[in-house]
Protein backbone atom coordinates (compact mmCIF):
# COMPACT_ATOMS: atom_id res chain seq x y z
CA UNK A 1 0.00 0.00 0.00
CA UNK A 2 1.35 3.44 -0.93
CA UNK A 3 1.87 5.83 1.99
CA UNK A 4 0.95 9.19 0.50
CA UNK A 5 2.32 11.05 3.53
CA UNK A 6 5.80 9.66 2.90
CA UNK A 7 6.29 9.31 -0.83
CA UNK A 8 9.75 8.72 -2.21
CA UNK A 9 10.06 8.70 -5.96
CA UNK A 10 13.16 8.59 -8.09
CA UNK A 11 14.30 11.64 -10.06
CA UNK A 12 13.26 9.84 -13.24
CA UNK A 13 9.73 9.29 -11.89
CA UNK A 14 9.47 12.92 -10.75
CA UNK A 15 10.74 14.18 -14.10
CA UNK A 16 7.90 12.30 -15.79
CA UNK A 17 5.39 14.66 -14.12
CA UNK A 18 4.27 17.70 -16.07
CA UNK A 19 5.55 21.05 -14.82
CA UNK A 20 2.09 22.13 -13.81
CA UNK A 21 1.39 18.74 -12.22
CA UNK A 22 4.37 19.27 -9.91
CA UNK A 23 3.18 22.82 -9.21
CA UNK A 24 -0.31 21.54 -8.40
CA UNK A 25 1.10 19.22 -5.77
CA UNK A 26 3.62 21.78 -4.54
CA UNK A 27 0.85 24.33 -4.03
CA UNK A 28 -0.74 22.00 -1.50
CA UNK A 29 2.60 21.25 0.20
CA UNK A 30 3.34 24.98 0.50
CA UNK A 31 -0.12 25.72 1.90
CA UNK A 32 0.19 22.92 4.46
CA UNK A 33 3.53 24.35 5.59
CA UNK A 34 1.98 27.83 5.86
CA UNK A 35 -0.99 26.59 7.87
CA UNK A 36 1.27 24.57 10.19
CA UNK A 37 3.57 27.59 10.62
CA UNK A 38 0.67 29.86 11.54
CA UNK A 39 -0.90 27.39 13.97
CA UNK A 40 2.45 26.97 15.73
CA UNK A 41 2.76 30.75 16.18
CA UNK A 42 0.23 30.71 19.00
CA UNK A 43 -3.44 31.16 19.54
CA UNK A 44 -5.41 32.68 16.69
CA UNK A 45 -9.02 32.64 15.77
CA UNK A 46 -9.92 30.51 12.77
CA UNK A 47 -10.83 33.69 10.90
CA UNK A 48 -7.37 35.14 11.58
CA UNK A 49 -5.62 31.86 10.65
CA UNK A 50 -7.51 31.80 7.36
CA UNK A 51 -6.73 35.46 6.59
CA UNK A 52 -3.03 35.00 7.38
CA UNK A 53 -2.82 31.76 5.37
CA UNK A 54 -4.46 33.39 2.35
CA UNK A 55 -1.96 36.25 2.52
CA UNK A 56 0.97 33.81 2.47
CA UNK A 57 -0.24 31.75 -0.48
CA UNK A 58 -0.80 34.61 -2.93
CA UNK A 59 1.48 34.73 -5.95
CA UNK A 60 2.97 38.14 -5.04
CA UNK A 61 3.90 36.90 -1.55
CA UNK A 62 5.34 33.66 -2.89
CA UNK A 63 7.35 35.59 -5.48
CA UNK A 64 8.77 37.84 -2.77
CA UNK A 65 9.57 34.97 -0.39
CA UNK A 66 11.12 32.66 -2.99
CA UNK A 67 13.84 35.25 -3.62
CA UNK A 68 15.17 34.51 -0.12
CA UNK A 69 15.96 30.91 -0.99
CA UNK A 70 17.15 31.17 -4.60
CA UNK A 71 20.84 31.64 -3.64
CA UNK A 72 20.64 28.53 -1.43
CA UNK A 73 19.20 26.09 -3.97
CA UNK A 74 21.22 23.16 -5.23
CA UNK A 75 21.66 22.76 -8.98
CA UNK A 76 18.84 20.19 -9.14
CA UNK A 77 16.54 22.35 -7.01
CA UNK A 78 17.22 25.40 -9.18
CA UNK A 79 16.40 23.32 -12.27
CA UNK A 80 12.98 22.39 -10.83
CA UNK A 81 12.37 26.04 -9.93
CA UNK A 82 13.23 27.17 -13.48
CA UNK A 83 11.14 24.36 -14.94
CA UNK A 84 8.07 25.65 -13.09
CA UNK A 85 8.87 29.30 -13.66
CA UNK A 86 9.07 28.71 -17.39
CA UNK A 87 5.92 26.56 -17.56
CA UNK A 88 3.27 27.88 -19.90
CA UNK A 89 0.18 28.58 -17.88
CA UNK A 90 -2.81 30.12 -19.58
CA UNK A 91 -4.21 31.76 -16.47
CA UNK A 92 -2.83 34.21 -13.95
CA UNK A 93 -4.71 35.84 -11.10
CA UNK A 94 -5.61 39.51 -11.46
CA UNK A 95 -3.77 40.21 -8.20
CA UNK A 96 -0.37 39.19 -9.64
CA UNK A 97 1.86 40.13 -12.51
CA UNK A 98 2.89 37.44 -15.00
CA UNK A 99 6.39 37.50 -13.49
CA UNK A 100 5.07 37.02 -9.93
CA UNK A 101 2.83 34.20 -11.08
CA UNK A 102 5.73 32.52 -12.89
CA UNK A 103 7.95 32.79 -9.79
CA UNK A 104 5.18 31.37 -7.58
CA UNK A 105 4.71 28.48 -10.00
CA UNK A 106 8.46 27.86 -9.87
CA UNK A 107 8.34 27.69 -6.07
CA UNK A 108 5.39 25.31 -6.15
CA UNK A 109 7.10 23.09 -8.72
CA UNK A 110 10.22 22.93 -6.55
CA UNK A 111 8.17 22.07 -3.45
CA UNK A 112 6.24 19.40 -5.36
CA UNK A 113 9.47 17.77 -6.56
CA UNK A 114 11.05 17.84 -3.09
CA UNK A 115 7.91 16.32 -1.57
CA UNK A 116 7.80 13.51 -4.13
CA UNK A 117 11.48 12.80 -3.50
CA UNK A 118 10.81 12.46 0.24
CA UNK A 119 13.00 15.45 1.10
CA UNK A 120 10.81 16.80 3.87
CA UNK A 121 13.78 18.03 5.92
CA UNK A 122 14.96 20.12 2.97
CA UNK A 123 11.42 21.40 2.39
CA UNK A 124 11.26 22.49 6.01
CA UNK A 125 14.71 24.12 5.82
CA UNK A 126 13.79 26.14 2.72
CA UNK A 127 10.39 27.09 4.15
CA UNK A 128 11.99 28.33 7.38
CA UNK A 129 14.41 30.47 5.35
CA UNK A 130 11.44 32.00 3.61
CA UNK A 131 9.63 32.76 6.87
CA UNK A 132 12.63 34.43 8.55
CA UNK A 133 12.11 38.14 9.04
Amino acid sequence: MTNYFHITMTKQEIDAFSNLGLAHLGDCVYELLCRSFLCCQGEHTVKRLHKDAVSLVTAPTQARLVQKILPHLTEDEAAYYRRGKNAHSHAAPKSATKQEYAMATGLETLFGALYLNGQTDRLNELFQMMMEA
